[in-house]
């Protein structure tokens, strides 16, 4: 991971959506505030485009992060991916994927206890965005695996996880 702190001052803590949008602006990311208290942005990754989400609830002092890798799941093929969400699922120290029922959309989540002062700096906030993609762009293909590739959930997991020898 490399740390991106232009716009940044090191050990300055901020309210949790500015401290993204200023992440955001020094990654060059296209973000917009969606209110007051949420931002979304367009992040790339490996594999696709990715919606990136945060919401912040200051009375409960938490941060929700939604990363949306742009994956719809068809109803025929919704038993084999909450199969898969459980197996995947399984792999994360941090947050965990879903599918959101109003659409059939999977996307990662997780939450972020801020403590009383609400603030987050900006080593944790490249953290947790570095996290929420790189844990897209790890399970991408499971979903990919099931959806096109009509593989079983453990199947495409499996070959989801196979580690790569050198670079192509």
């Amino acid at each position: 991971m490399r740390m991106v702190q232009e716009n940044i001052e090191q050990d300055d803590d901020a309210a949790p959506v500015e401290m993204l949008a200023s992440l955001f602006e020094a990654r060059d990311w296209s973000f917009e505030y969606v209110g007051d208290d949420e931002i979304s942005a367009e992040v790339k990754g490996s594999w696709a485009t990715y919606q990136f989400q945060a919401i912040w609830r200051a009375e409960d002092h938490v941060l929700q992060l939604l990363c949306l890798p742009d994956i719809r799941v068809a109803e025929a093929k919704r038993a084999a991916v909450y199969e898969a969400l459980a197996l995947v699922n399984e792999q994360l120290w941090l947050g965990h994927f879903d599918v959101w029922s109003n659409g059939g959309v999977v996307l990662y989540r997780h939450g972020l206890m801020l403590g009383d002062e609400g603030l987050l700096g900006p080593a944790q906030a490249q953290l947790i965005v570095e996290t929420a993609i790189e844990e897209c762009d790890r399970f991408y293909p499971v979903f990919q695996f099931i959806l096109w590739g009509d593989k079983s959930p453990r199947d495409a997991l499996a070959a989801a996880l196979v580690d790569a020898a050198g670079e192509a």
